[in-house]
Parts: C-alpha cells; structure tokens; sequence
C-alpha cells in the first residue's frame, strides 16, 4: 500500500455501542441515505422522519406517493400470468354451475386456514357449503396423505389442497377418478404431482417475480380470476375486497415479506377487519382483550398464535373454522377454545423452550446453526422454539422432537440465509425423510440415526452464508431520540409509511443516557420500565420474554442507573387512553 490510498476504516459504532447488553453492534445510519432522506423532504414536503424511512427503503420522490398510498388495483398481478390460473378458477366456476361436492384440504397453520376459510366463504356466499379437512399434526403431518385423499374422494367430485399440495405425489395420485386443485406457495421440485391444476409462484416454470406471496394470496388470485370468469357469463361474484382481512392475517402470521403487493394487502386488510365483520377475527379479537385498532403486530403476535393453537395441541381444524364461521355464537365458541389451547401451548412450550435453550447452549450459541432435539417434544411448538432460540441468538435455529426412530423438526432462518432450499436438499441427499418451507421457515422429518449428519451437512449449508450470520449481530438504529419528542403526532408521520413486519422494518430509535425510574419483572417474563431525560420527561418502556436473555435480568432493579435503550416507539392503548411507549429491543450502559 503506497501512502495515497485510502484507508477503509470501520464505521465507528453508534453512540460508541460496540457490545451491547445482548451483544450487539449498534450501527448509525448511512451518510448516503441522510442525504437522500434531506433531498426527498426538500423535494416532497414531508416530515423528516417519514423521509428518512423512504429513503431506507430506496423510495424515490415520484415513488412518495404511491409507496404512501399503496392501492391493490395498481400492484396486484394478473391471475393468468399465473401458471394453471385460468384452469383451477374455470373448474371452481364449474363446480358451483355444476353444485359439484366440493372438499377443502388445508395445512393446519394460519396461511392454511385463511386459505380454506377464504375458499369456503367465496363458495358459501354463493350458496355452495363445501367440506373442510386439516390433517392432524401429529397422527397424519403435513400435507395431504393417500388414505384422507381416498376417503374425501368417495364421497365429494373435487378436492382443493390449499398451503399444501406442491410435493404431494403419492396423495394425488391416489385418487385419479377424482380431480385436485393445488394452490401453493412452497417451492416446488422440478417435476409435479398430476394434479388438475397447480396454481404456484413458487413452480420452476414460473419466473418467481411473485415468490413471496403466503397461500392465502395466491387463493384470493385465483378468486380474483374465477370472479372474472363468473362475469364473462353475465353472473357476479363475491365482494373479494372485504375478504382481505384473511389474506392479511396470513401474510403476516406466515412471516413473508411486507413489500409491494403485500404491503396493500395488509394495509387494505387492516382497514376491512377494523369493521369487524367477520365473527371469527372479531371473536378472536374479543378473546384476546384487542382494545386497540388492529395492527400488523397484532396479527403476527396475538391473533395468529391463536389461530395456530387448534393445529398446535388441540383439533388441527379449530382456527380455519373459526376464521370461516358465519354465526357470531359459534364463532365465539371456537375463539374460546383456541384461547384455551393457546395457554396451554404456552405451557408446552415453555418446558420444551427450557430444555431446548439449555442443550443449544450447551452445544455452543457461536456457531452458524443452534439446534436442539428430545424425546416427546411436542411437534406442535418446535417451530415456536426454533423461532425464540433464533431471536437469542440472531442465527438459523432448528428444534426436533422424537418419538420413537422419527423426529419432527421446524426451523426459523435469518434475513440472507434460504432455510427451505437447504432442507429441500437435505432431502434430496438422503438425510431427510421428507421437508420442505421457504426461505425463513421449513419443517422436515429426520430418522434419528441419520439427526447429526443431517445437522452436520445443514451447518454447512448456512456456514457459506457466514455475512448474513454477522450482519445478525449488528443493531440498525435509525436515529436518536430525546423522550420528549416521542409523540403521537410522531407516530402518525411513521405509521404512514407502514405496515411494518418481515423486510419492512420499523424504524428503530435509541434513546441516549437514559435514566431508569422502574425496571421490573412482569408477567410471563416480561420486563417492563420507566426512564426519563433529567429535564422532567418520563416514557414507558416493554421488553417481551426479556427474562428469556441478558435484557431482563441485567436491567430489573437498576433504579436511578443511565442506559442507553434502543427499540420501537409505538402507541400503547390502555382504559381507552393512549400513550407512546418503547418496545425495547437492546440497551448498553452509558459511560460517564
């Protein structure tokens, strides 16, 4: 190196955060994006705060507008650039001319249930009742199996597998009197079953532009295609617009990015379920003790583990009826009872949680993958495990539970690492019984002599995505903030720019030299405080299973100490007032 070249220096870390309390790296944020985020508030008149997330998102000052005002009439896709569109809205349409015996086979999670409940509402407001199946979780798994397959088929003309289907094979094939539709998302394998049509964004031979859509999506398509066709024969269908609280609900509870096309959904499908229609989300809502305007958070942390709790440790079929009930009575009725099963999957789920932290670490927490496997752990919360060691630790996590030779196994994956690929090739090698997913989450079935050298070759796999694994580790902050600038007015200028969720990131503020009033244990784990500025500003803060990590135990009790502390800033509605409060995310003590 001659004396003229540059040196790249690392970036100094934010507010000198270089190792926080969770062991992270605070980082600032990117002069180039400042800069853009002044050009576009010059440009465009809008609020600072608001600019600096549109330029984050790489937002242009033509772009405001649109990105601001997302309108599903202008960025959802032509079903018929759709593989199989036409053919599966063409053999719907047939089936309600024809009053044809129609069965709904459905995954036991939310995207599946939403699919289902959307499919049995298009054909019930027409008239048309049709049968739902969710296979149980643990005696039948994933996916439609020959046997359901052969019992459906005696007794209805068409079968619709909805979130499932794609890798279904021998389940199909099983009953070839009978014709199947396929409405998927996960990413299919170069050959497919010899369904009637398989509608997937996710096929070889599609060009993977709509990839990112959860089932649900892909179903309100096909339905936006069979509506057009009942036109074209003089007749009308269902409002599809109010139906967009399901697809909205799924698409952020199935964890797949909040961009484009989904962005409208959700922001549209928020609006529909604040009427509060549909008696199941409404039910729900009520169960939960929802006295808040819903919001994405609420769908991906409250309803949808509601939802999943029937598939979870109770009836696989319990949250996709309760999404597609009709009566307010029995919709309340099944909202108690997965409200019921949810707590109880808490309780699963917190054994399993202890045993699986404890052997993870172990292990040892600073490689590429955690892992943790056990005897009867329940499959119904592996993937929420999986998901909680991933948030500890910031890398791909999978948990399997055995019984006997076979283990069920889920995991959760970080931003840059494809978990779904890397499974699906594990099966290809032999070391899977079966598996399958998307990029942020898989599920699979693993013979126990065959667990380490199939979590060997998965470690490999996620290794040579070591610069996904590091970045983890580093904490985007937006900006600083002073309490007393937390407002509601503030919260008005960035929820302009959401929904937030999945690759559409809240923006994440730190509040410097912050002096704790309060900080204690709450609930199941939780660790809620108090902190102000000095100058007479106070703000509350929450810190969800901070027990679970280093947050909690390093910051209760820590009364009239300075931190700073970094998360969300959100509106908190209470005894029908609100307040802004900050949902913690990291802290680090402030150095005199």
């Amino acid at each position: 190196m001659s004396g003229d070249d540059p040196i790249d220096l690392p970036k100094p870390a934010f507010l000198n955060v270089a190792d926080s309390l969770t062991g992270r790296r605070w980082v600032g944020p990117d002069g180039d994006a400042l800069r853009m985020a002044d050009a576009l508030g010059q440009e465009t008149g809008l609020p600072a705060a608001l600019c600096r997330i549109l330029a984050d998102r790489g937002i242009s000052a033509e772009g405001a507008g649109q990105f601001l005002d997302p309108r599903l009439r202008d960025l959802l896709p032509d079903p018929r650039k759709f593989r199989d569109a036409d053919i599966v809205a063409a053999r719907l349409v047939r089936a309600l001319a024809d009053k044809e015996r129609v069965a709904v086979f459905a995954d036991y999670d939310v995207d599946g249930g939403a699919s289902a409940a959307l499919l049995l509402d298009w054909l019930g407001q027409q008239g048309h009742d049709a049968t739902l199946y969710v296979p149980d979780r643990i005696a039948e798994g994933y996916g439609p199996n020959p046997s359901a397959m052969r019992r459906l088929a005696e007794s209805h003309d068409l079968i619709v597998c909805v979130d499932c289907g794609t890798h279904s094979f021998e389940a199909i094939s099983a009953v070839p009197e009978t014709d199947v539709l396929v409405i998927d998302h996960h990413l299919a394998a170069e050959t497919l079953p010899c369904a009637l049509g398989i509608v997937n964004p996710s096929r070889q031979d599609e060009s993977g532009d709509f990839a990112h859509l959860c089932a649900a999506a892909v179903t309100f398509i096909v339905l936006v295609e069979a509506n057009r066709q009942l036109r074209d024969d003089g007749r009308d269908g269902p409002n599809l617009m109010e139906m967009l609280d399901l697809v909205a609900l799924a698409t952020v509870a199935d964890v797949v990015p909040l961009l484009g096309v989904n962005r409208a959904i959700v922001r549209q499908g928020l609006n529909v379920m604040r009427a509060r229609r549909r008696p199941g989300l409404a039910a729900l809502a009520d169960v939960a003790r929802l006295t808040a305007p819903p919001s994405a958070y609420h769908l991906g942390y409250i309803l949808g583990p509601c939802v999943n709790a029937g598939g979870r440790v109770g009836r696989a079929d319990l949250g996709a009826r309760c999404l597609s009930a009709r009566d307010p009575d029995e919709a309340r009725a099944l909202a108690d009872s997965l409200d019921h099963l949810n707590r109880e999957r808490r309780q699963i789920e917190m054994q399993v949680r202890e045993a699986a932290f404890a052997q993870a670490d172990e292990r040892g927490l600073d490689g590429p993958l955690i892992w943790a496997a056990g005897d009867s752990w329940h499959p119904g919360v592996v993937g929420i495990v999986a998901a909680r060691l991933k948030e500890a630790t910031r890398r791909p996590a999978v948990v399997v539970g055995f019984d006997g030779q076979f283990g069920k196994g889920s995991g959760r994956s970080i931003r840059g690492v494809d978990l779904g690929y890397a499974i699906q090739r594990l099966q290809a090698e032999g070391l899977l019984v079966k598996g399958g997913g998307h990029k942020m989450a898989a599920g699979f079935t693993v013979e126990r002599d065959k667990l380490a050298d199939a979590m060997d070759r998965l470690t490999d796999y996620v290794a040579r995505q070591a610069a996904a694994i590091e970045s983890a580790r580093e904490l985007r902050i937006d900006s600083a903030l002073m309490p007393a600038a937390a407002t509601i007015e503030l919260m008005q200028e960035i929820e302009r720019a959401g929904p937030f969720g999945q690759d559409a990131r809240a923006p994440r503020f730190a509040f410097p030299d912050a002096a704790i009033h309060y900080a204690r244990k709450v609930g199941n784990g939780h660790l809620k405080l108090s902190f102000g500025d000095g100058l007479g500003t106070r703000l509350d803060a929450i810190a969800f299973n901070a027990f679970s990590g280093p947050l909690g135990p390093a910051l209760a009790g820590q009364k009239g100490q300075r931190f700073h502390l970094a998360g969300h800033v959100e509106v908190n509605h209470w005894g029908g007032r609100q307040a802004v409060q900050l949902r913690l995310q990291d802290a680090a003590t402030a150095h005199a």
